[in-house]
This record gives structure tokens, sequence and C-alpha cells, in this order.
């Protein structure tokens, strides 16, 4: 989709954290918490418009030709001069209904942008014909367009009320096939489109999935400004294993999930094999990884700092270092205290928002058991973490009884008609990193047995006189 190389002017700052004191077996795992920092220093303010690819695809059915004719007349007048776009409308199968005359992309001029806002008026909806089976046919469509415009940043912007979506049964084998070669976004309008295809497009094409009421002008235009803070269309994460890895995941967690699918590169002469993880539409911020590797440890020495693998990113590296110990000795304390619980807040808060995703779909049809048993332990882990957010919205549909023990009550009467918003929210999980960054200070590890904080020098426990490794 673009060059994967960075811009000199990035600067990228890379930390794990795990916790290193683990028990060998056959089938052993290491979780890492993976923190990718990227800043702005010395990159122009927005990536120039002639580098951006863009399609706004309307798969909306005829009641909603007044949103189109307020909405897409105003965006496409605010697209920046120089943009590649395309408009694509719906009639049996998705159609080409900006640029006219045989071509496939548009220029972004004054004079374009106003023939297009003239032609968006006639802008094909769906009518009570045929519809398009489904959002695979719209992702095809995208990614033969977007085969033709090798630009840096190439991108689908879906705007739906759902009216394509039931019988779909090839949106995975196609979103497969689109995967690296386009980003997309995709804007629910309307109160008829099911979530969760929405957000498995959002998360297998690294972009975001939301619910727009009103103003889907300002949504449209803040999609394409966005676009244009990426300083880093793709940016691989590569993760080069030792002999004794079996497996290797990673997967985005923060600020939004994102599946991130791995391409073995075997090692050249000299080199050994690694793993490559493509990441797309790096801005200026944080994101957070889950990298977790399946080890066969049998053979490995105890007691013994062992690098199980370095991960890059750039010109950056960091390695995955641990220690095997049997369970019968005595533990020493951690080398990287606050690194376990990096990873398990990471994990808590992943749990947290499954919980309450699949408890708000148990809303409809209503099944009220299973509906208090994950919405409950959604508030449980929301509370843990000081996720008010997510409480709010179990509130709307439940009470909290008890917090601390996840019980919670369903309100007699549950109003399902936001319910599809807040699956979206629930999925999409809007508002930055979902874990902070360990606290680095000059202390030294804690004891394993009675927890107390020693010095950087110390060698044994002031306060039980433990030894510390």
């Amino acid at each position: 989709m673009s060059t994967p190389t960075r811009p000199r002017q990035l600067d990228i700052r890379l930390s794990v954290a795990l916790e290193r004191d683990l028990r060998p077996h056959r089938s052993a795992k290491i979780e890492a918490h993976l923190r990718v920092e990227i800043a702005d220093t010395g990159v122009p303010a927005e990536l120039p418009a002639v580098e951006l690819a863009v399609i706004i695809a309307f798969d909306l059915a005829e009641p909603h030709r007044h949103t189109v004719r307020h909405a897409l007349p105003a965006a496409l007048r605010a697209l920046p001069d120089g943009i590649s776009f395309a408009v694509l409308g719906s009639g049996p199968e998705p159609e080409l209904c900006y640029p006219v005359g045989g071509e496939e992309w548009a220029i972004a001029d004054t004079h374009d942008k106003r023939r297009a806002a003239f032609a968006a008026q006639a802008l094909a909806l769906h009518r009570d014909g045929p519809r398009p089976a489904g959002y695979a046919v719209w992702m095809a469509r995208a990614r033969a367009l977007l085969a033709a415009r090798p630009l840096s940043v190439r991108h689908l912007l879906l705007i739906t009320d759902g009216s394509s979506g039931p019988g779909d049964t090839r949106l995975d084998e196609e979103l497969d096939a689109c995967a690296g070669q386009f980003t997309c976004d995709v804007l629910a309008v309307g109160n008829d489109w099911a979530p969760e295809p929405l957000l498995t497009i959002a998360e297998r094409l690294h972009g975001t999935a939301e619910f727009v009421e009103d103003r889907l002008s300002n949504a449209i235009t803040a999609a394409i400004r966005r676009l244009r803070r990426v300083h880093s269309p793709e940016l691989p994460i590569e993760v080069t294993p030792r002999a004794t890895v079996r497996q290797i995941g990673l997967g985005e967690k923060a600020p939004r999930p994102h599946r991130l699918g791995g391409l073995f590169q075997p090692g050249e002469p000299g080199h050994p094999p690694r793993w490559r993880f493509p990441t797309y539409q790096w801005e200026s911020g944080v994101r957070d990884y889950l990298l977790t590797l399946a080890v066969d440890a049998e053979a490995d020495p105890l007691e013994t700092d062992l690098q199980f693998a370095m991960v890059s990113i750039g010109d950056r590296s960091v390695p995955v270092v641990a220690r095997w110990h049997r369970a019968d000795d005595r533990k020493p304390c951690v080398v990287d205290p606050d690194g376990g619980a990096s990873v398990r807040s990471m994990k808590e808060a992943t749990a947290m928002h499954l919980a309450l995703r699949t408890g708000l779909r148990a809303l409809d049809p209503l099944q009220r058991e299973m509906a208090e048993r994950h919405l409950g332990e959604a508030a449980r882990l929301a509370t843990r973490l000081g996720a008010e957010h997510v409480l709010e919205n179990i509130r709307v549909f439940a009470d909290i009884i008890d917090v601390e023990a996840g019980r919670i009550r369903l309100h007699t009467t549950v109003n399902t008609e936001t319910l599809g918003k807040r699956i979206l929210w629930a999925g999409s999980r809007p508002g930055g990193p979902l874990t902070e960054a360990p606290a680095r200070t000059g202390s030294g590890p804690r004891c394993a047995d009675c927890e107390h904080r020693a010095g950087r020098e110390a060698r044994y426990c002031i306060k039980c006189g433990g030894q510390l490794l």
C-alpha cells in the first residue's frame, strides 16, 4: 500500500515490558506489552494532498437522499486541492458516480469540486430493486479502483445504513484480499445496520467505525483531514525470534483494536528468519501492542537471562528478555517489577470491552442471564481500571448492585433503540490508549516474598531478609 521505510524526521520510541520470571515447560507462553510512541518533530503538519487517494462510497437507501444532498456537496467542496478522489453510489452493484465520462479518478481543484458537487445531486442509491450482496462487493469495487492508484495513502470511506448488509457471505474472504491494499473508515447512519460487520471491516482494514447522527459532511471532512496527518502510511513491526520460539502473535490493543497478520520472512545467508507485521496510518501519538511468544523451554537453562526475540520498528530495536525458574525454588524478584502489571492491565482492558460487547449483544433478543453476567464482569473490570465511560454505558440498561462482585440488575424494560450504536462504540473503543506506560523510577526491585521495594544496589530485602536478584 505504501513505502514501509520511515521518514528521517520521525522520532520513534519503542519499549517492552513483561514479567520476566516464568515457569518452564514445553509450551510456555511469554506475553509482553510493546509501546510505540511517534513524535512528529520536524515533520510537515500535513501530508501533501497529491499523495492521497480516497473513495467516498454511499451504501444508502433512497430514504436517506436528503442526507446525501445536504452532506456530500459540502464535503466535496471541502476536499483539499490535489487529492485523488472518486464517489461510489449504489444501484444493483456499486457504481462510479464521479468522475463521469469514462475516467476512474478525479483530481480535486475548484472546477472539479464544483462539478462533483453538482453530480452528487443525482447519486444512485438503493431502491426497491436488487441490493448489492453485502459489504464484500463494496470492498471488491474499492480494491479494483485503488489498485490503479499507487499513492502513499489509499483509503475507502464507507457510509452505510446497512442496506446491503444482509446476505453477506464473502466478507472475510474479501477482507483478506484487501489487507495491505488500502485502509477503511466506516460511518454508520440511521438505525438499521448491524454493528458486527462494521467493526470487522474497521479492525481488519486498520480504520475506525463510528455512528454519525447528523453533520455527515463534517464527519467526512474530519476523516480526510485525519488522513493528512499520517506521517508514515506503513510502518512494519518486525520480530526476530529465538530458535525455540514456536509461535508468534501480535495484536494492536490501543487506541483501537486492529488485527495484525504476520508475514514470515526467511532469513538471508547469515541472518535469522523473522516475522513482519505491517501497521498503517501512523500519526504522532502512542500505540500499545500485546506480543505473545509460545516457547519450548525444556532444554533452556534456569535462572539465566535469555533473549527470546528482538522487536524492531524503524531504526529502533528492543530485546524481549526473560528467565526460567522452577516452581519449588525461591522466586527471585522480577527484573522489571512493573512489566507483569502492564500486561495484565492491557489484557483486563481487552476483557472489559469484550464483556461489554457480549453483554450488549445479549440484550436483543433479550437473554437476561447472559447479559447480566457479562455486563457485571465489564462493570467489575471497569471499576478496577477506572473506565467510567464503560460504567456509564452499562447504567443505560442496568443498575449496578455490587461492583466488586460483578453484580448488576437489568432494568425492567430494556430500551434497545440505541443498542447498535453502543455496541459499535464498545467495539471501536474510542478515547485513546487503554494502558499507561510503566513508571520508570530509580528504585530497585520488589521482594517477591513481602512486596517491599528495595534500593537500587540492594542484594537482600531489608524487611524480611530474602535474597534479591
